[in-house]
């Protein structure tokens, strides 16, 4: 293999060169834009009344955007999945029900491996939207729906490297995923419960309700409860503390780690006292239609990691720890 040790050192043609690259692509993108037609409608419609996934598919280069594709679609509530093409003919074609709906991706539309696919579709019934730059190709004529993604030239100077074309292609997905997101009328909160471990700054914006531990998983104990009763259940919880409630259901104290050490301290022997003794008296809650980052305010104000979450008749329904609304596993302490 010869060895290039020389470079073209023309350095002033840098930028015009990368401007130009991205003038190509803007330019394609345009072209799928002014192209959209009813087509892309009917690709929507198709996609609304789909009872199962949306299965994309592509190969190559195609193929990544393929994958790209279904995770935005995923992400804005639409249930996706991508489907390898040659994985498909060995077996895979087996997770693909008649429920499902396929996009399938090939700027030729003559790619073999999907071409390939395509009566396997058509045999159980499941309809294909193509997203192809060949109207007239075997993908373009045999499906559904199709969209041109097709554009003049791609920005490599040797016209090989898929590179407008991919950048079209994915243009287009995300316009279908954006207008489905809003004829579905996907909002934030469905955008949250999708990303569970997005930012710090996109937790605390979610209500208390949404990150509260709730049922079994609340550390509880009665009046009159033992020390030995207690601490097991603090431990089973793991939360560090625990609530203490009314016949009312009503939150009348709490008992924190630092509760017990100071009543330890004050007294040598906790062995006989009870949760009274040592808990402490009506505690600082919140609502639970309150912000997480109005708790976390609430936390940083009072030093304190765990609130009841109470509704305005004072019944507890939840509890929110500091780990909840930083996120477990994201943030350390610094001793």
């Amino acid at each position: 293999m010869e060895n290039k040790d020389t470079f073209f050192d023309d350095f002033d043609s840098i930028l015009p060169a990368a401007k130009e690259v991205i003038e190509i692509e803007l330019a394609g993108i345009k072209r799928v834009r002014d192209h959209l037609d009813e087509g892309f409608v009917k690709a929507i419609k198709l996609l609304l009344k789909t009872k199962g996934r949306v299965v994309i598919t592509g190969i190559g280069k195609s193929g990544l955007v393929a994958r790209k594709i279904t995770a935005t679609l995923a992400s804005t509530g639409t249930p996706s999945m991508f489907l390898h093409p040659v994985e498909a003919m060995h077996g895979d074609l087996g997770m693909v029900t008649k429920d499902d709906i396929i996009i399938a991706l090939s700027n030729s539309g003559e790619t073999q491996e999907l071409t390939d696919l395509i009566p396997a579709f058509k045999n159980r019934g499941i309809p294909v939207i193509a997203l192809t730059g060949n109207r007239e190709s075997t993908l373009g004529k045999s499906s559904e729906a199709m969209i041109d993604t097709g554009v003049d030239r791609e920005a490599c100077a040797l016209g090989l490297a898929p590179t407008a074309s991919t950048t079209a292609t994915l243009a287009a997905g995300d316009a279908l995923a954006v207008v489905l997101l809003k004829m579905r009328r996907f909002n934030e909160d469905d955008f949250r419960k999708n990303h569970p471990a997005g930012t710090l700054g996109d937790r605390l914006r979610v209500h208390v309700r949404e990150v509260m531990i709730t049922g079994a998983d609340i550390p509880l104990v009665r009046p009159g409860t033992a020390m030995p009763e207690l601490l097991q259940e603090m431990d089973l919880k793991g939360l560090g503390s625990v609530l203490v409630l009314d016949g009312e259901e009503s939150v009348i104290g709490i008992v924190t780690d630092g509760d017990l050490r100071r009543a330890l301290i004050n007294t040598g022997d906790l062995s006989e006292k009870v949760v009274e003794q040592v808990m402490t008296k009506d505690p600082k809650g919140i609502s639970p239609e309150a912000l997480a980052a109005e708790a976390l305010a609430r936390m940083e104000k009072h030093l304190i990691t765990v609130l009841p979450v109470v509704e305005t008749s004072g019944q507890l329904v939840g509890v929110v720890h500091l780990h909840d609304l930083l996120g477990k596993g994201q943030f350390r302490f610094v001793v």
